[in-house]
């Protein structure tokens, strides 16, 4: 039985932003193929309608796409676009348990620290990718093991110029 992946799009993004580079996500589906034998890769996101384009783009490169509805919030004199993906995350995690081998878990968020737990116990657990190695929640730590930065794979994984990124 082969593993899937569980990607938190926006931890993924923006932890790599944050360690000064953008991630190229083709690349990126085939280092989860290559190194965890990913068979399928859920990618959890917000909902913008448009963001066709990419989503279109993503799901051509492999990735399943499970959309969450976003909404605007103000911060100061800013408006944000939210759509947190944790329980829709934890959903698919848990009620796929039984097809497939592992999970690999992606991102750098302390929220997931019941799951990762319960997927050890339950001897599910193939990998946890943290995004960024000098940021990501102390509650991860429990999970040395398992971890594999994303940010250490910079050349390997980093958007290149004159290549289309989503």
């Amino acid at each position: 039985m082969r593993n899937y992946a569980f990607i938190d799009s926006q931890n993924l993004n923006l932890g790599v932003r944050a360690a000064g580079w953008q991630l190229d996500f083709e690349k990126f589906i085939v280092y989860l193929r290559d190194k965890f034998d990913v068979e399928k890769a859920y990618l959890f996101i917000g909902y913008i309608k448009e963001n066709r384009n990419l989503y279109q783009k993503l799901m051509g490169f492999g990735y399943t796409l499970v959309f969450k509805p976003t909404f605007r919030i103000r911060k100061g004199a800013q408006a944000v676009t939210k759509g947190n993906v944790d329980a829709e995350l934890v959903l698919h995690t848990v009620t796929n348990l039984k097809n497939y081998g592992k999970a690999v878990i992606v991102t750098g968020d302390g929220d997931f620290h019941c799951l990762l737990e319960y997927l050890r116990n339950k001897k599910k657990l193939r990998a946890l990718v943290v995004p960024n190695k000098y940021k990501y929640s102390y509650l991860l730590r429990n999970f040395s093991g398992y971890i594999e930065f994303a940010s250490t794979k910079r050349m390997e994984l980093e958007y290149k110029n004159g290549r289309h990124n989503p």
